[in-house]
């Protein structure tokens, strides 16, 4: 008979019990991260692959992220009635499965089902984000939890570098620049043959990453990761709360979820759409194919700053107001300001480099937002974390607003979508987190 998991209160962890958990959720942002970012080459190669708009193409985003805002409630639910381990488990085990979708997709070429495997993937992420991010909120002090986020966002971020160049090394090939160059000029039955030939080289790889999460999976469930108690209050926590029957009588939580909502929408926009925005300077995609990675980067660099600074010598909260303000600054530089230059081989517009550094802004935000939105939740935490868990939808929501107005005017005009996203960004981090009142 399998024994019951022991439920444990994070407050009376040993310092290594604490350290052993972080370590094995580090390795799932890691996981998060691999399968999340590689969307930023996904899009570029679909569009090419399967003869798409710049709309259709950022469904790929859509797809993914919409199941975090359908599956986040439910997978709370899922954890309090399996626990944590096992709810993780299967959250791995339904990613393994939208992996394994990938198959017939490219059989077929059939766009609707990558998108169905891409849905499926994002279902069984929902409930691991549900489960992980509380456990570093949870797993130590609170004036550290941007300092663990950070970390975790390191490896996120790591994962997020390598997953577009490990993606381009296996599926694209030196001779596949002349053969996109080719695509317009050949009949339709040579370019529907070359095309299958091209989207079915994803076969190979899905497959293998359906079976490392299957695997990693059970791995997770076996593993000395504990079951926390997100139950228990503490008396000042537990009186404050007392009157409170529903979530939404947390103003700074649903105002939270919404400066997730639109945060995680700013940085998808960034190192999912530059590849394009670099092709719209006549940067082909096999060297087009590193500007995600240079945006991940200026995103660690961030969080190195954040592990050094915070609380030493900035709190997250002040961390959060810089990034946010940088945000605006960037955008409003990638809109006017324009000129060529030459950087790291590349010669581009300056703008695109502005782009990059949105990394750098966005670096610190996740990581000051779930702090101050979960603060006080107490016996809420678990439903809380799944409120700004929905909050992901942003990702799905914000790139076809891009790829509308990149349809309707033009790649650079686009971003101006990003401009009201960072001015909420900047009232929540000074005015929106202190709400405990809604009218107030």
């Amino acid at each position: 008979m399998e024994s019951t998991p022991l439920t444990i209160d994070a407050s009376n962890l040993t310092r290594r019990d604490t350290t052993v958990s972080i370590g094995l959720i580090g390795v799932m942002f890691f996981i998060f991260g691999f399968v999340s970012w590689v969307n930023s080459i996904l899009i570029p190669y679909f569009k090419i692959a399967c003869e798409l708009t710049s709309f259709q193409a950022y469904l790929v985003a859509f797809a993914f992220y919409i199941a975090y805002f359908i599956m986040s409630v439910p997978a709370s639910y899922l954890l309090k009635a399996v626990g944590f381990k096992k709810g993780m488990m299967i959250g791995f085990w339904v990613m393994a499965l939208g992996a394994f979708i990938f198959i017939p997709a490219a059989q077929t070429r059939t766009y609707g089902v990558f998108l169905l495997g891409l849905f499926t993937i994002g279902i069984g992420l929902s409930v691991l984000q549900t489960a992980a991010n509380p456990y570093i909120t949870i797993l130590g002090p609170q004036e550290r939890a941007a300092q663990r986020i950070s970390l975790m966002g390191i490896c996120n971020k790591a994962a997020g570098i390598l997953s577009p160049l490990v993606f381009a090394a296996v599926i694209l090939r030196p001779t596949d620049t002349d053969l996109f160059a080719q695509l317009g000029s050949m009949g339709p039955s040579e370019r529907g043959a070359a095309l299958d030939e091209l989207v079915r080289r994803v076969m190979v790889p899905y497959a293998v990453l359906g079976t490392f999460l299957f695997v990693l999976g059970y791995l997770v469930y076996r593993s000395p990761l504990p079951e926390l108690n997100t139950e228990q209050e503490s008396p000042s926590v537990a009186n404050a709360n007392a009157t409170k029957t529903s979530i939404f009588q947390f103003p700074h939580l649903v105002l939270g979820a919404g400066a997730i909502f639109l945060h995680v929408g700013t940085q998808v926009i960034a190192i999912d759409t530059i590849i394009g925005y670099a092709g719209s300077m006549g940067i082909n995609l096999l060297e087009a194919k590193v500007f995600p990675s240079y945006t991940l980067f200026c995103t660690i660099c961030g969080y190195v700053l954040g592990i050094i600074a915070i609380p030493r010598f900035i709190s997250q909260v002040n961390a959060l107001r810089i990034c946010t303000g940088l945000g605006t600054l960037f955008t409003l530089l990638i809109i006017f300001a324009s000129g060529p230059v030459t950087l790291l081989d590349h010669a581009a517009d300056v703008s695109i480099w502005f782009v990059v550094l949105l990394g750098l802004a966005n670096s610190l935000i996740w990581a000051g937002i779930w702090p101050l939105a979960l603060d006080g939740l107490g016996r809420f935490t678990k439903l809380g974390a799944s409120i700004l868990i929905m909050g992901l939808c942003g990702n799905a929501i914000m790139p076809l607003f891009y790829g509308y107005f990149a349809d309707q005017f033009d790649l650079r005009t686009a971003y101006w979508v990003l401009l009201p996203c960072y001015l909420y960004l900047v009232f929540y981090a000074i005015k929106g987190h202190k709400v405990r009142t809604w009218g107030v």
